[in-house]
């Protein structure tokens, strides 16, 4: 239980075990919902050969160091050999403690930029879930009150489980899966996965893990800690394993007050994983991002800066930057996380920043580092990841 504590950062608040503790016994033991219908394609975000948030523009301006573009398309594969279950971060501004079971604006926006890129890879499910909402969220990092008679706290987490279920018992079919999540959606991940698929017979279909956002207890050093016998990654080719981190700038990183980056208190001998998805092993490498080129970052009130000083407007949905971006898993001050830099060159027209802060009241709040992007900074590796652990995955169906 303290390692399901611990994976709870300040957005997986809403996995259950930090609310349950925010909460009063009276709002803790408050109504249980009734179970949603997974059967009803109507309950899912993104479904394989849909026409839906998955179903996106996913092409991309390439920014190369001088400054040079040029445009990379993107096609989903009906035929992709392993499945992606995904369960999202915490988005919904529904009013009260979780969200109702109808896809608006940010739920789509969300996997639009965290999951549809996979559809290359893998065929995509993602459950809509009745999550913590950012309504009930904000109430609770400000000291507010949550609004009372709610579901219990651990409903989104149950929704998750029910979904999984459907999936294995109806849509699976003896193939190979990846787990994704980002903040609330990687607690509840790691949540399932401890109590559903450590060392139960359907570990054997996992082709590996990606729980960013959230803070996996690790022992120190070790590569084991929630899970018995899911280690965190070192190899492109290995199969069965996780990848965990979260993000701050390199020249920002964690202050003493930040939820992110390590182990609670009660989760003794542990610390936060941190795996660079750009190099397992560890050492620092340049990151495949995908960034959003205009508008919002998943809800940052943040513009980006114009990509290419004095260049043409990037008209694609997303922008990569080869060679901009690196990153590398440091430990620092009794933090562990993903340190991030911007590798600013005077003689490269390229941008020397990118948005990615959470902005409250026009100040930036550090302790979140660069949470709102975890997953846009990585997303050339974690997509090359699921290539060629799912190739190994198959491979190992085959000896």
């Amino acid at each position: 239980m303290i390692a399901l504590l611990a994976a709870t950062g300040a957005l997986t608040l809403a996995a259950g075990a930090g609310l349950a503790q925010a909460q009063t016994p009276a709002q803790a033991q408050g109504a249980v919902l009734a179970k949603n219908d997974y059967a009803d394609k109507a309950n899912w975000l993104c479904w394989p050969g849909r026409d839906d948030a998955c179903a996106g523009d996913n092409t991309a301006t390439v920014i190369q160091a001088d400054g040079a573009m040029a445009v990379e398309t993107w096609a989903a594969d009906p035929k992709a050999p392993v499945d992606c279950f995904y369960v999202y971060p915490t988005v919904s501004n529904d009013p009260g403690v979780v969200s109702d079971m109808t896809a608006n604006a940010e739920e789509r926006r969300v996997v639009e930029q965290q999951l549809s890129r996979l559809g290359a890879k893998c065929r995509v499910y993602a459950p809509l879930y009745r999550q913590f909402t950012l309504t009930a969220l904000r109430a609770l990092v400000t000291g507010g009150a949550l609004p009372a008679g709610g579901p219990r706290p651990n409903t989104g987490y149950l929704d998750v489980v029910d979904a999984w279920n459907h999936y294995l018992a109806h849509e699976n079919v003896g193939r190979g899966v990846v787990l994704i999540g980002h903040s609330q959606g990687a607690g509840v991940l790691t949540q399932l996965i401890a109590n559903e698929v450590d060392g139960k017979p359907v570990q054997d279909k996992l082709v590996s893990a990606f729980l960013i956002g959230t803070n996996l207890p690790v022992e120190k050093g070790g590569k084991t800690g929630t899970f018995k016998s899911i280690p965190l990654c070192e190899a492109a080719d290995q199969t069965g394993c996780a990848v965990a981190y979260v993000s701050f700038r390199a020249d920002a990183p964690p202050p003493a007050n930040s939820r992110f980056g390590v182990a609670p208190p009660q989760a003794q001998n542990m610390e936060a994983a941190c795996v660079n998805p750009a190099a397992l092993a560890g050492g620092k490498a340049g990151l495949h991002a995908y960034l959003a080129s205009s508008g919002n970052l998943l809800g940052s009130s943040e513009e980006p800066q114009p990509w290419v000083k004095g260049g043409s407007t990037v008209g694609t949905p997303f922008v990569s930057v080869p060679g901009l971006l690196s990153g590398e898993c440091v430990r620092k001050d009794g933090f562990h996380y993903l340190a991030v830099t911007v590798n600013a060159d005077p003689a490269d027209p390229r941008t020397d920043t990118i948005a990615g802060d959470v902005v409250q009241n026009g100040v930036i709040a550090k302790d979140w580092g660069l949470h709102l992007i975890d997953v846009n900074l990585a997303m050339g590796d974690i997509s090359r990841l699921v290539e060629s652990q799912g190739a190994a995955w198959l491979a190992s169906r085959k000896d």
